[in-house]
């Protein structure tokens, strides 16, 4: 038990790593792109075109391969807290290019992440349950974790100017993100126990693919229109949330109950979100304003 907890740990920190490293460099190059792109496939289009796009989408897929082979091996309500500290490594890569110091900002933003994940898993203890709950609650949650991000992504869709629209985009990528992550599991778990046959009739790879997707254009929407500073905290925030959310809804995690456990439980999530928050608001994190002639480049003519 001590192993696969370690290897959790070890697959859970890589891919964060991955994931904060790889959207530093997709933001970078999703600055420069065509503003007309907005929130459509074409957006992706462009932005294959670009190196160092590419080379942030080859490190969100490790990432995901990564994250995904702790799904496999740890509940997703111990991997998502694990995950969230990409914010770590993306402002590691972007202090590299900025060289600001982290400063009394950056250091709380740290500790509390750092100790906001450590509080949640000592005193929730994941582990898993005896099974899966019903469909009708199943779809539920999908279902509402779905309806808020189309919701939050037609708001920002109808007010794309304003300065809310890329936080609601980024909001919308993460409760996408983290749903994709709990069905990422379930494919897992279906490949491991009927094989290729019983993945491939089922319909969590193909549910798995489409957000996948979704969750992409959002998030290069998001990129595109505002500093990561203000997407990437809202992101790595609601990521975690959502797949704790199926993980204890419909996957059978468990968690300790008493009051607290609760409690440390309640304070280890505020803990995180308010550390993204720090981290992200910090002067490190690439501000992002497209050079405009790099932009015209990309304009169609």
């Amino acid at each position: 038990m001590y192993v696969v907890s370690v290897l959790v740990l070890v697959l859970a920190v890589s891919a964060a790593c991955c994931l904060g490293s790889g959207f530093v460099l997709q933001q970078n190059a999703a600055q420069r792109a065509p503003i007309g792109d907005f929130m459509s496939p074409r957006l992706l289009l462009d932005l294959v075109r670009m190196p160092r796009w590419l080379a942030g989408i080859g490190l969100m897929v490790a990432g995901m391969v990564l994250s995904a082979l702790a799904l496999g091996w740890g509940q997703v309500s111990l991997v998502e807290p694990l995950v969230a500290t990409n914010l770590f490594f993306a402002m590691w890569l972007s202090r590299l290019w900025t060289r600001q110091p982290l400063g009394r900002q950056g250091w709380a933003g740290l500790a509390l992440l750092a100790g906001g994940v450590t509080a949640f898993i000592v005193a929730g203890q994941p582990h898993g349950g005896v099974s899966e709950a019903g469909a009708l609650r199943h779809w539920l949650i999908v279902g509402l974790v779905v309806g808020i991000a189309l919701m939050l992504a037609g708001l920002a869709k109808h007010d794309r100017l304003s300065v809310a629209a890329p936080v609601m985009l980024a909001i919308a990528a993460g409760l996408l993100y983290g749903l994709q992550d709990a069905l990422t599991r379930i494919s897992g778990q279906r490949l491991s126990g009927g094989g290729w046959p019983e993945l491939m009739t089922s319909w969590q790879p193909y549910g798995v693919i489409a957000l996948g997707v979704t969750g992409l254009v959002l998030v290069q929407s998001a990129f595109e229109t505002a500093p990561l500073r203000m997407s990437l905290p809202a992101l790595t925030a609601a990521q975690p949330l959502a797949g704790i959310a199926c993980g204890v809804g419909f996957l059978g995690d468990r968690l300790r109950t008493d009051a607290g456990a609760l409690a440390w439980e309640a304070a280890g999530l505020a803990a995180i979100v308010a550390g993204i928050v720090l981290l992200g608001l910090h002067p490190a994190m690439p501000s992002g304003t497209a050079p405009q002639e790099e932009a015209r480049d990309l304009q169609p003519h």
